[in-house]
């Protein structure tokens, strides 16, 4: 029989000397083995935890409502967040209205990173959208995550060193296996008609596609936000605001460094 996988959360009401060693010792007696713990957010725990049974969870889950010293908040089969809420220490934040939206500073980048190469390793078409100022860790964010998922990366579009606009692929970029990088400014307003058939045909593949600035993309294609399965913003401040004010002036959307681009 496979173990069952659990993760349970709880607040602490009063803390006291032993409170952890107790709640160690009652997941002992009913044999539920702890795989990782850490604090999570203030005055919280997380623990992702192994059993043979669910009868044991809800063994556990009894007794533990019986405790005065602690709340449990979260007692479930663990999700993604929760399992970096446990690697981590910290939530991601998710947008209350639009539950796929994650928000991240640039002090998170190492849990962002994390997050998309955990989406990276799932099976199958993904579109992510990232919005976020300029140099704010975009692009270099995709690429670590590809690294750490161990995928390939592709830029079909991008101004990360120089203006990149593909138009073609070889055979083996085709792969589903990899990672496709997409900037959205830089595909609808400067990509060629064949560049944008690439696109198209890379958007029908059973893979992972990331594309940076959504928001611009959706508005001169024929793909709506609806379309992306997660949006992922990055701030300087939690309170800093995403525009493209600077994006509706073509000439000011590369700087001289981007005018000998690669274009093939």
């Amino acid at each position: 029989m496979m173990p069952y996988e659990w993760y349970l959360e709880y607040e602490i009401q009063k803390n006291r000397p032993g409170l952890l060693g107790d709640v160690s010792s009652l997941l002992g007696m009913l044999s539920i083995n702890i795989i990782t713990i850490n604090g999570v957010d203030d005055s919280r725990r997380g623990l992702l935890l192994k059993c043979e049974s669910n009868d044991q969870v809800r063994r556990l889950e009894s007794i533990l409502a019986t405790m005065d010293h602690i709340t449990v908040t979260k007692l479930r089969v663990p999700k993604l967040r929760d399992r970096l809420a446990v690697r981590h220490g910290r939530y991601i934040q998710r947008d209350a209205d639009d539950k796929k939206t994650f928000r991240f500073v640039r002090d998170e980048l190492g849990l962002l990173v994390d997050f998309m190469a955990e989406l990276y390793k799932q099976d199958g078409h993904k579109l992510i959208g990232i919005r976020g100022m300029p140099r704010v860790g975009k692009t270099e964010s995709i690429v670590a995550a590809s690294v750490c998922a161990n995928k390939k990366w592709l830029f079909v579009s991008s101004t990360l060193l120089k203006q990149t606009i593909r138009s073609q692929l070889i055979a083996d970029e085709y792969s589903e296996d990899n990672v496709f990088i997409i900037d959205g400014i830089v595909s609808t307003r400067r990509g060629s008609e064949q560049h944008l058939q690439l696109v198209r045909e890379i958007m029908r593949l059973s893979a992972t596609k990331v594309v940076e600035h959504p928001d611009i993309f959706v508005q001169n294609t024929e793909y709506t936000i609806d379309d992306f399965d997660y949006i992922i913003e990055i701030r300087n401040e939690p309170d800093e605001e995403i525009t493209y004010k600077d994006a509706e002036e073509p000439h000011m959307m590369f700087d001289s460094s981007s005018l000998s681009g690669f274009d093939f």
